[in-house]
């Protein structure tokens, strides 16, 4: 279940993806497999050769893209999540969902 976005927020990172743009949106998530987890990150684009690329250069297995389309995306979770949303300067995503220390 994701919640915590608004349509136009959900709408800009899906036309990113379909722009073949690495594209981030941050949603809160409830997911019993993960407990402790409250958000995930999708990396979205619909070109799957440069998100796998975009993996790899990260240190993550291009493996785990969910090949759905229209919108390919790697779920990005826990502290990993943090590490990447900082270092792609996404301060608003990490300020929103409490991610940023204080």
């Amino acid at each position: 279940m994701a919640f915590g976005i608004k349509r136009e927020e959900l709408q800009a990172w899906k036309d990113a993806v379909a722009r073949g743009e690495i594209a981030f949106i941050t949603h809160y998530w409830l997911e019993p497999r993960f407990p402790g987890i409250h958000t995930v990150t999708k990396v979205g684009c619909a070109d799957l050769d440069r998100l796998s690329e975009w993996c790899v250069a990260n240190g993550l297995n291009p493996r785990y893209i969910h090949r759905r389309q229209p919108f390919p995306h790697f779920d990005l979770i826990g502290p990993k999540q943090k590490e990447i949303l900082a270092r792609e300067r996404l301060w608003e995503q990490m300020r929103k969902f409490g991610m940023l220390d204080d």
